[in-house]
């Protein structure tokens, strides 16, 4: 195994910074989130412009909800945890503008409680606001967040 090559984004004011939530690494800058709107089998996902800190798996044609796509997994370079995927090549033409995307699963890294709008300060793990278990040791927050689900 060669040597380990990771990239620290530098955390200009306000920048709001996604990291893998099983090793903190750092993986994209919010600003460049290009969709909110995507799921995946675990919940909710974010299409990303670009990414840092990650590698690409094998290569697998696999039909989504949007039509046919040729993808990869994507995985954290640290500790090897599976993000998401990468799209590579989409068979429609209206769905090319995902050709070398990223998708990251909310489930699986830790970014800002507002999904980088700006309010409130404290990080925690999407899964949070999905309903399973909070990272959270304050009762109150728990019980707040199950009463607004």
């Amino acid at each position: 195994m060669g040597r380990l090559f990771v990239v620290s984004l530098p955390a200009a004011a306000g920048e709001v910074i996604y990291r893998c939530k099983h090793c903190d690494t750092h993986l994209a800058y919010a600003t460049d989130i290009i969709s909110k709107l995507f799921r995946c089998k675990h919940g909710k996902a974010y299409l990303f412009d670009r990414l840092v800190n990650v590698t690409d798996g094998e290569r697998d044609e696999r039909m989504m909800t949007t039509g046919l796509h040729t993808v990869c997994d994507i995985f954290c370079v640290a500790c090897g945890s599976i993000l998401g995927w990468k799209y590579l090549s989409a068979f429609e033409k209206n769905q090319r503008y995902k050709e070398g995307k990223f998708i990251l699963e909310r489930c699986k890294v830790v970014g800002p409680p507002d999904g980088g709008r700006g309010r409130g300060g404290r990080a925690h793990l999407w899964a949070e606001r999905d309903g399973r278990a909070s990272e959270s040791s304050d009762e109150d927050d728990q019980q707040q967040d199950a009463a607004a689900i």
